[in-house]
């Protein structure tokens, strides 16, 4: 059989600052299009957006900038973007590497704000396969990178992660064995533990011990984890629908529900408010808070296996290569051709129509990237 030929990257929302985007016309993409990297056509294995710049790394390892922040540097493995910092990780002499540190204005030249030597774990990060970087968690899975300071920030042993996501506020750890920790601020449940309190230290999720879980992704105040089996558990702020549960923006737009509304706590403790239906007066609630993992049907016979959140979106691929979106879609960081603010999984059309199978999803804060080859033929 002939190798499979290499796909094509695919962006959609806020181009505000020119970040390659599509066509970057204007300062949104409401639909998917081919990514227009600066430099020409780069062969892209990952892709990490911050709100206004973008970092590729390259199967050569290299790392181009586009938007706010602009230059590019050779010998990458990886790369990390965000307002504060942009992280580079470089490849070391013998099984080392090295992490730096960048002002995102710096354009890389002259010398780091800060870099440290690390050692490179076995199966370490590559471009072989085309997929979201293991930054901010660093090779040695014993520390990770935060934007803040101090930017070093080591683990405990005995956590064994093997991915690490930062949102907002707060971070979100998954061990060896399939379980997750949170901790950060909590205010708006994000951390998944029932109440609103903030947690210094990594605390285990208790409501989801005994299923072990294979990804997880920190949206800005919301959280996601897939399990093993595929299924999606998801908590946190629900403002704009993220979490694809009723949604108070979208009852007032008359999106969802209209009519009165009374507010309280649900038995599992969720903030819930009640908007009466229209015909029969029944009240039916909006969540704005979740903060217990709540399991989400996406659809029938559909199996999760990647995840990845923005500031206030979601997206889901599947294991046949479908690709949902949900949340807040005010630049078109949906794909849904429009910018609409969803509260439930919506596939997109896009990869579907054009018999494309989605392979990768990374979000930025306002933006989408994906990855997708042509199906096989049958």
């Amino acid at each position: 059989m002939d190798e499979e030929h290499r796909g094509t990257w695919f962006g959609f929302g806020f181009c505000g600052f020119g970040q390659a985007l599509g066509s970057g016309l204007g300062r949104q993409v409401h639909s998917p299009e081919p990514l227009r990297t600066p430099g020409g056509n780069l062969d892209v294995c990952r892709v990490s957006a911050s709100w206004s710049y973008t970092a590729f790394v390259t199967r050569g390892g290299r790392v181009q900038l586009s938007g706010a922040a602009g230059g590019a540097a050779s010998g990458c493995t990886d790369a990390w973007a965000s307002e504060e910092l942009l992280v580079l990780l470089r490849a070391g002499p013998g099984a080392g590497a090295e992490l730096q540190a960048w002002a995102p204005s710096s354009a890389l030249r002259g010398e780091p704000l800060w870099s440290q030597a690390v050692q490179e774990a076995e199966g370490g990060p590559s471009c072989d396969e085309t997929q979201v970087g293991p930054l901010p968690l660093l090779p040695c899975a014993r520390a990770y990178v935060s934007p803040r300071p101090p930017f070093y920030r080591p683990l405990a042993p005995t956590l064994r992660a093997r991915r690490l996501e930062l949102g907002a506020e707060h971070a979100l750890l998954l061990d060896a064995a399939g379980q997750v920790f949170s901790w950060g601020a909590g205010r708006h449940g994000q951390l998944g533990h029932g109440t609103l309190e903030a947690e210094p230290e990594p605390r285990l999720l208790e409501a989801l011990q005994g299923l072990p879980m294979a990804e997880v992704a920190a949206g800005g105040w919301h959280s996601v984890c897939l399990s093993e089996t595929g299924d999606i558990y998801i908590w946190g702020w629900n403002e704009s629908g993220q979490l694809a549960l009723p949604t108070k923006s979208l009852a007032e737009d008359g999106k969802t529900t209209a009519g009165g509304e009374a507010s309280g706590l649900d038995e599992d403790g969720s903030e819930v408010k009640r908007v009466s239906t229209g015909e029969d007066g029944a009240p039916a609630p909006f969540i704005a808070v979740q903060p217990f993992p709540a399991l989400l049907d996406l659809s029938p016979g559909s199996e999760a296996v990647k995840v990845s959140c923005g500031s206030r979106h979601t997206a889901v691929l599947t294991r046949t290569g479908e690709l949902y979106t949900w949340g807040w879609g005010k630049y078109g960081q949906l794909g849904h051709e429009d910018t609409a603010t969803l509260d439930r999984p919506c596939r997109v059309e896009y990869f579907v129509d054009k018999q494309l199978q989605v392979r990768t999803v990374s979000c930025g804060p306002w933006n989408t990237y994906v990855y997708a080859v042509e199906k096989e033929k049958s």
